[in-house]
């Protein structure tokens, strides 16, 4: 499909450098924080005194071909293959780990623009979840390699989101504060019940108000990113693993059955249920790379509460959806029923590039996009991560 416009790609990713957490770390946290330990060539991770297993290989050399298994996630892989030899790798290239390479690369791709997430930062909240302070400190040191590599907003072209944590309200809107002065233009959440001393909060949670006030005042809008969200207990309670590996040699497929796109589905029915967009109906977010098969789910089991217990919506639920909520789909899910659920003008365009399970060639998203109007087409591939974000991007 030729487009006359640059498309703006709401889901790209950089692989960290080794001090991502540990450039700016106090010294006096790294045990309680995040380390870096080394045997030969290999180099581990180690978060809160143990051995962090959501990414095998930090140093990200080699990495995984980008798109190299996207047959297997769209469940297209030839009979006789095995679906593990799908995944190539390569020596890590500088546009995954070098601002201004990427720009290059975004050219030759036809990218305008990009949000820009993690790929192993997304990992480290749920290993400190006992640790508020070192949880909080740590994602603060984060940030700041996070300005220094790579920008909050690179040439007006690379929006690059930064963490927070609502563990400790006090502490999130400092840092909040700090990162809106700092020219963040939108900042990523972990889709998981916000831990705390007395026990798991949802994000309707009243001591969260501050912070969603100063995001709806501020026009920064949220990014809720797949990522370790805890989920993986629900299934070691049926006999799977306990933690998050996945880039593991062992897996059981029950535990994506179990725990696919549940994070999401319930971070936002708390977000709406507990009337979070009700009282701050300007606040903008989106969900990324968490698929969208839940949303029509979601959908339907919010209508059919809001006629059994009307007092506990003061707004229609699917209205509210579709007022706050954008969504970045999976390539290979049913894309004309999310657009007929909450509107093709929530719907973002996002590649996973360079990921193994993303797109090879993001603008070939459009191939997906073969029912939609031109006018839509344009919507998910450019406009709506706009109107999103909230910024024009330079190009």
């Amino acid at each position: 499909m030729k487009l006359d416009y640059k498309p703006f790609d709401a889901d790209n990713h950089y692989y960290e450098s080794l001090d991502a957490f540990t450039r700016y770390q106090a010294k006096a946290m790294a045990r309680r924080g995040v380390q870096v330990l080394r045997e030969g060539k290999r180099a581990y991770i180690l978060v809160g005194g143990k051995i962090l297993r959501f990414i095998a290989n930090p140093t990200f050399n080699p990495v995984i071909v980008p798109g190299s298994t996207e047959l297997m996630f769209r469940g297209q892989v030839p009979e006789g293959v095995d679906p593990a030899s799908l995944s190539k790798v390569e020596p890590i290239h500088a546009e995954y780990q070098d601002r201004d390479a990427r720009i290059r690369v975004m050219d030759e791709q036809g990218l305008g623009a990009v949000l820009m997430f993690p790929t192993l930062g997304v990992g480290v909240e749920q290993a400190l979840i006992s640790d508020t302070e070192a949880a909080t400190h740590c994602l603060a040191s984060f940030n700041r390699w996070l300005e220094e590599d790579w920008g909050f907003a690179y040439q007006g072209r690379i929006f690059a989101a930064p963490l927070l944590s609502l563990a400790d309200p006090d502490a999130a809107l400092a840092e909040l504060d700090s990162l809106i002065e700092r020219g963040a233009k939108l900042i990523h959440l972990r889709p998981a019940p916000v831990p705390s001393a007395a026990g798991p909060r949802s994000f309707g949670h009243p001591a969260h108000d501050p912070v969603w006030a100063r995001l709806a005042e501020a026009g920064i809008p949220v990014a809720f990113h797949l990522g370790d969200s805890g989920y993986m207990h629900y299934s070691a309670a049926w006999g799977g693993e306990s933690e998050m590996d996945p880039f593991g040699r062992k897996h059981d497929a029950l535990d994506q059955v179990l725990v696919d796109d549940r994070a999401i589905y319930d971070t936002m029915a708390s977000m709406i249920v507990h009337g979070v967009f009700h009282r701050f109906p300007t606040l903008r977010v989106a969900s990324i790379e968490n698929g969208s098969d839940w949303v029509a789910i979601l959908a339907k089991r919010l209508r059919k509460k809001a006629n059994q217990a009307p007092s506990f919506f003061p707004e229609d639920p699917l209205d509210v959806l579709r007022r706050n909520v954008w969504v970045s789909p999976y390539y290979e899910e049913d894309l004309p029923m999310l657009a007929q659920t909450i509107g093709a003008n929530k719907i973002l365009f996002g590649s996973d590039w360079p990921h193994g399970e993303g797109l090879s060639d993001p603008v070939s998203f459009t191939k997906e996009l073969t029912g939609f109007s031109a006018g839509d087409v344009r919507k998910i591939m450019r406009d709506n991560v706009i109107e999103y974000l909230g910024a024009e991007p330079a190009q």
